[in-house]
């Protein structure tokens, strides 16, 4: 089983218009592009009845005390957790991948749309829920794909992950609306197969001057 990208290369830097989050001209950050990425498999196991995809960012900080403060950066060793962009189900085997922009062509302030979406697929709530909670410009239900904006300061480079499950049943016994981590528990047992093809990104100027 292989899923892959023609966007970016497997590890690599992941596109400006693929993220949330870019800088702006004046040395500030805003919202990007928001464009959701194109992806494509192949190689299911047999038996395979439906297809799940998760989008997680792995290096998010456990403290948020730090971030995006311009006169500190976040630091290296601080304990990261996980920050989940895109949970798709019930996605029909039939499916061969998705195409750019297909699910998302940019922020939606209080979230996109949801559950229901292409192909008779579900998507979940991503973390920006959470993420602007007590925001009032921003509050809401955040459904589908929203990409990096990891913090201006981070001294880590964000890694992004996605991986598509291979199902051994049809439709993931979830309610809606769900989150990434019961998700996670949902699949137990019916995974046949995975595959990921990830990126990074960074808003951190000064990493990114050494990246150059």
């Amino acid at each position: 089983m292989r899923l892959w990208s023609d966007a970016w290369p497997n590890g690599e830097a992941i596109p400006e218009r693929f993220a949330a989050g870019r800088l702006l001209p004046d040395g500030s950050v805003g919202f990007s592009e928001d464009v959701s990425p194109p992806l494509a498999w192949r190689d299911l196991p047999e038996g395979t009845r439906s297809l799940a995809l998760v989008c997680h960012d792995f290096d998010v900080p456990s403290v948020a005390d730090d971030v995006n403060q311009p006169d500190r950066e976040v630091p290296a060793a601080l304990d990261r957790v996980d920050f989940f962009h895109w949970l798709l189900i019930d996605l029909p085997p039939t499916l061969q991948g998705l195409a750019e922009g297909e699910f998302s062509r940019g922020f939606v302030a209080r979230g996109k749309p949801g559950p229901a979406t292409a192909h008779g697929a579900r998507q979940g709530l991503n973390d920006y829920t959470g993420w602007f909670a007590g925001d009032s410009a921003h509050a809401g239900r955040y459904f589908g794909y929203d990409g990096p904006f990891p913090p201006f300061n981070d001294s880590l480079v964000h890694h992004y992950v996605f991986t598509l499950y291979a199902l051994s049943v049809p439709r993931l016994p979830l309610d809606d609306p769900f989150d990434g981590r019961q998700l996670r528990e949902a699949l137990a047992g019916v995974v046949l197969d995975a595959a990921t093809h990830s990126g990074t990104y960074t808003l951190n100027r000064r990493l990114r001057d050494a990246a150059r």
